[in-house]
């Protein structure tokens, strides 16, 4: 498939903040990317022609932000809103290989829809993970250093070296992943789920503030069994140019790229070559 010919979704809804960047991600480097309202896929009060369908679409991509305000907890109520109208056209556009992406609040809709982390490739009604309120019990912004996981199969990697260390800013205030006890936490690291570790500048595993949430194992995100599925809390797409980086005059690149653009390259790249 040719990189023009690819159709991105970026949903919203009330409190979605995160919509513009994400957006400006995919559209710089050549996909047809469109910020598409849940109200768009439902019908509801709405011209005809605004109207839109997720089967038309190769990835969706679900953006940070206080989605619903929040209210109940993080990232509940878009993913009830989701599943309750689209459950089986999202089971199929995952098990169809199409890329699903959620950062931050994102990743907690994803998580509360139960496609992440999805084990056995089973996509539960009820979450087998949480992200849960800081240790610091506040809103952490701040930049992060992730390290690549060796053994992952994620598509969104492709472009990545293998125990790469890359800055994703954090920005949120539940964000702490938690699962249910340490043989689910194996089964991450035997399937290659853990895609991102926070990390330290030397490569040590890390505390706080370089973990900013006390995620369990510093984990920062995680795919599904098949790799296609990934949800993360940190922001790639806030780091798509160098000079976005806090040490990019430091850094010196010899193009203008930063960390996070590696992330859409790979996706993208991922949807040219399986569809």
């Amino acid at each position: 498939m040719k990189r023009e010919n690819i159709k991105v979704a970026i949903l919203r809804i009330e409190g979605t903040n995160c919509e513009e960047e994400s957006y400006l991600a995919f559209k710089r480097l050549g996909a047809d990317a469109e910020k598409i309202h849940l109200k768009q896929l439902l019908g509801n009060g709405i011209n005809p022609d605004e109207r839109r369908e997720l089967e038309d679409y190769h990835m969706i991509m679900i953006p940070g932000g206080f989605s619903a305000g929040d209210y109940v907890r993080a990232g509940i109520l878009f993913a009830a809103r989701l599943k309750s109208a689209f459950k089986e056209q999202l089971i199929d556009f995952a098990d169809s290989g199409k890329p699903i992406l959620g950062v931050c609040n994102g990743f907690q809709v994803l998580v509360e829809m139960g496609f992440l982390p999805a084990f056995d490739r089973e996509i539960t009604d009820i979450p087998q993970a949480a992200l849960t309120t800081n240790d610091s019990n506040k809103f952490e912004c701040r930049p992060s250093l992730l390290s690549v996981e060796d053994n992952t199969k994620c598509v969104f990697t492709r472009k990545f070296k293998k125990g790469e260390k890359v800055l994703f800013p954090s920005a949120h205030a539940e964000g702490k992943f938690l699962v249910k006890d340490d043989d689910h936490l194996e089964k991450l690291k035997d399937d290659g789920q853990i895609v991102f570790r926070y990390t330290t500048p030397n490569g040590t595993r890390p505390g706080y503030p370089w973990n900013p949430n006390g995620s369990l194992d510093d984990i920062a995100g995680i795919c599904n069994p098949q790799g296609n599925v990934l949800g993360l809390m940190p922001h790639p797409e806030r780091v798509f140019y160098d000079f976005t980086d806090p040490d990019w005059t430091r850094k010196k690149r010899s193009e203008n790229r930063g960390d996070g653009k590696l992330l859409f390259e790979s996706v993208l790249e991922y949807v040219e070559d399986e569809f």
